[in-house]
């Protein structure tokens, strides 16, 4: 049987349905509440890496912060 683990805020639709669907396939994960318990740097890199994906790809392109910030922009690294 494979541990699902799911970094959940109970305020964000997206999450709330994921953790819905997770319960549905007859799982019950173990949720990490990441605003009261934010990962700390090294499980952070150990996450990324697990997933096999870039930090970029984390980012959510859609919001204020990341139009201000620039971090889309290919000089800032």
């Amino acid at each position: 049987m494979t541990n699902i683990t799911i970094y959940h805020n109970p305020a964000c639709g997206t999450s709330r349905n994921t953790l819905e669907m997770i319960r549905n396939s007859g799982t019950e994960p173990e949720i990490i509440l990441y605003l009261e318990n934010p990962p700390s740097r090294d499980e952070l890199i150990k996450l990324i890496a697990d997933m096999g994906i870039s930090v970029r790809a984390l980012l959510r392109t859609n919001v204020e912060p990341y139009e201000q910030l620039g971090p889309g922009r290919r000089d800032i690294h």
